[in-house]
């Protein structure tokens, strides 16, 4: 996921740093007046004694702060679409979508389960264990850091957030400076709902963020950039600190000979185009034959124009660039292959058209990086072998596509690659389900969240043997002296034995 920020290890005389135990209003601003010691020691050291405290423990608690987020989203909806409207230029309909439905799909399903996940899991035990308590406990990490991006930037927090309360943790919340009407929405009014001495909001650019990762969380949940994403691995490395990366990458999208291309392009054209293409999911580049490569042409040509008319410039569905940074990276990427649908910019307006290129070189600069923006890179293969062998080539994306009316077909894919998610016939749609875990592999990402696996991600599984104190005689035989007959009795009543073993005679 290309984010647009990079945190370099910065001298202490360098950075700048907000208020020493600041934040008891739930806000940090990391403009504020320098201090010696780093400038957010005392305020994770405030959320760590509220969480020593036992104070998120209780699935009251947890329940009562995570109805409040729901509140934020019902109260201020129309500030979040007014927000993401200035920042990113994103429709009402796909803000609201993306950003409000989907959290929303989160804090329920976290709220309707939340008391059986919170429960001890029994577990199976030996014959010399047969009087005893075994299970696992979900412990909360402690205090946690989640940065976010800003290509949804509301959503990006919002749902590692509600892992994070779900699990009994407290929580700072680092919102990208790059989308500025969303940070400052953020910073000024989720504060307001939720409980300060557990959580609070961090706003800064570059410096800020460098300073905040010089602490020791519990854990830290970061989405933006591969590069980014080691740069945050390595801070956390200092304190050991287990760490999400949600990345992204280049996913592509492999499309057979045998498909309706019409549906095809629909699919592909809408997944590629939602948020102006600034999605770390989106389908980045297309595989197909030459011959499929002239029939999806004019169909993706059609999509195009049945969703965003003749003029994609002037519908109020078709979003723009989020900064004048990010719109020239992603105006440089046209030089690639030859440019067989839109191709028009405006860099006053940061515009960039729904743009199909054709005939693109696996070498070309646009198949070098993560585009994040609306273009849709086709590259020819001859057939499905080498389309899978072109997948397995590359670093593993975030997510592979895979379109064919054989199923057989998109099994293949299936089978013979790697990837953090898979998605057959469309595109985007697997991000929708909380029943499904959305993370990365490899270059794309470590770890997963969405419905459980966000509680799972934030909770410690420990490990809980409970004894009593009587029927000592039964541990006889563990203690000195040894001897064979009391190997005898411990291998007698505490050996797994494997299933359906048969010995032959």
């Amino acid at each position: 996921m290309e984010t647009g920020t990079a945190f370099p290890q910065l001298p202490e005389s360098e950075a700048r740093r907000a208020p020493e135990g600041g934040g008891r209003n739930g806000s940090v601003d990391g403009d504020a007046t320098s201090h010696s010691r780093n400038p957010f020691a005392g305020l994770v050291s405030h959320l760590r004694a509220a969480w020593l405290s036992g104070k998120t423990r209780p699935m009251g608690y947890r329940i009562a702060q995570l109805e409040a987020l729901g509140h934020f989203l019902d109260d201020k909806k129309q500030h979040i679409l007014e927000a993401t409207a200035c920042d990113l230029g994103k429709a009402p309909f796909e803000a609201e979508l993306s950003e409000i439905l989907l959290c929303k799909n989160e804090l329920h399903e976290t709220l309707n389960n939340l008391s059986h996940w919170m429960k001890d899991e029994q577990v199976d035990r030996t014959l010399a264990m047969q009087l005893d308590s075994a299970f696992i406990r979900k412990d909360p990490y402690g205090v946690v850091l989640i940065i976010a991006p800003w290509n949804y930037p509301i959503q990006l927090f919002l749902v590692p957030l509600i892992g994070a309360i779900a699990a009994g943790n407290c929580a700072i919340i680092k919102p990208s400076e790059v989308s500025k009407k969303t940070e400052r929405l953020v910073a000024e009014v989720l504060p307001s709902y939720l409980d300060k001495d557990c959580f609070a909001v961090v706003t800064g650019g570059v410096l800020e963020t460098t300073r905040l990762l010089e602490n020791k969380f519990d854990y830290i949940f970061f989405t933006g950039s591969p590069p980014v994403g080691r740069i945050v691995m390595t801070a956390a490395a200092k304190h050991l600190t287990p760490v999400t990366l949600e990345l992204g990458g280049k996913n592509p999208c492999y499309v057979s000979d045998t498909c309706n291309v019409a549906n095809v392009a629909r699919r592909v054209v809408w997944g590629r185009f939602f948020n102006a293409g600034q999605t770390c999911i989106a389908p980045d580049y297309v595989l197909c034959t030459m011959e499929m490569q002239e029939k999806l042409l004019p169909a993706l040509r059609k999509a195009i124009d049945d969703f965003y008319g003749p003029n994609p410039r002037e519908s109020p569905d078709f979003g723009r660039i989020v900064s004048d940074k990010q719109f020239q990276r992603v105006q440089r990427l046209l030089g690639s292959g030859r440019v067989a649908i839109g191709g028009q910019t405006d860099e006053a307006e940061r515009y960039i058209a729904p743009t199909v290129l054709a005939d693109v070189q696996p070498s070309d600069p646009i198949m070098q990086e993560e585009i994040f923006g609306p273009i849709l890179p086709i590259v020819i293969i001859a057939n499905m072998d080498e389309a899978i062998e072109f997948i397995n080539s590359r670093e593993r994306p975030l997510v592979v596509y895979a379109f064919s009316s054989n199923d057989k077909v998109v099994n293949q894919v299936l089978e013979r690659t790697s990837s953090g998610g898979f998605c057959g016939n469309d595109t985007l749609m697997h991000v929708t389900l909380t029943s499904l875990p959305f993370g990365g592999i490899g270059n794309s990402g470590l770890g997963m969240h969405h419905g459980k696996f966000s509680f799972d991600t934030f909770s410690h599984s420990r490990g809980c043997l409970k004894r009593g104190m009587g029927r000592e005689p039964l541990n006889g035989p563990r203690y000195p002296p040894y001897s064979q007959q009391k190997f005898g009795v411990i291998r007698a009543t505490s050996k797994v034995t494997r299933k359906n073993d048969c010995t032959l005679l």
